[in-house]
């Protein structure tokens, strides 16, 4: 797979921008894991190789467990391995990222209010939005998840020689 370009490079401002959102939802108090998790169901949900990689490892090394981290795209049938607040905040992804089909029910707002504060849902929000551009990022300009140039490394170098 190969980058069709660098967009951070491209356009510095605009990934600056992006950045900003970045650290804003880091800052806002939500449980690092629980945006991770989000970050991951959003790419999932959207197909960004690059994204999934990414966040899968972001989620490894914040030591939640391989168990957990496969049920991730089944998380309805996964009984009690996530808990009722990562429950809820991958129900408002799936239905922020399909906004174009879902029109967000009255009945998926009250859900996830009933969770998280209006502060708490408004960040986790921006989290989402956040994901979903960058998911659009990484798609449209090929973005190569680490595990592929990873692989892919050996074979450029043998070419080369």
């Amino acid at each position: 797979m190969n980058n069709r370009i660098d967009y951070a490079k491209a356009s510095p401002e605009g990934f600056k921008a992006f950045g900003g959102v970045y650290v804003t939802v880091h800052n806002s108090g939500l449980p690092k894991e629980l945006i991770n998790l989000v970050y991951l169901r959003v790419s999932q949900l959207n197909g960004c190789a690059y994204c999934i990689d990414m966040h899968s490892r972001d989620l490894v090394k914040l030591g939640v467990e391989l168990e957990k981290l496969v049920l991730v795209p089944v998380w309805r049938d996964a009984g009690g391995v996530f808990n009722p607040r990562e429950r809820s905040a991958f129900a408002w992804a799936e239905t922020v990222t399909r906004v174009a089909e879902t029109g967000i029910p009255d009945a998926d707002y009250e859900a996830a209010a009933a969770e998280f504060s209006e502060k708490e849902l408004a960040d986790l929000t921006y989290a989402i939005g956040l994901m979903n551009a960058f998911n659009r990022f990484g798609i449209a300009f090929r973005s190569t998840p680490a595990a592929a140039a990873k692989l892919e490394a050996p074979a450029r170098a043998r070419a080369s020689a």
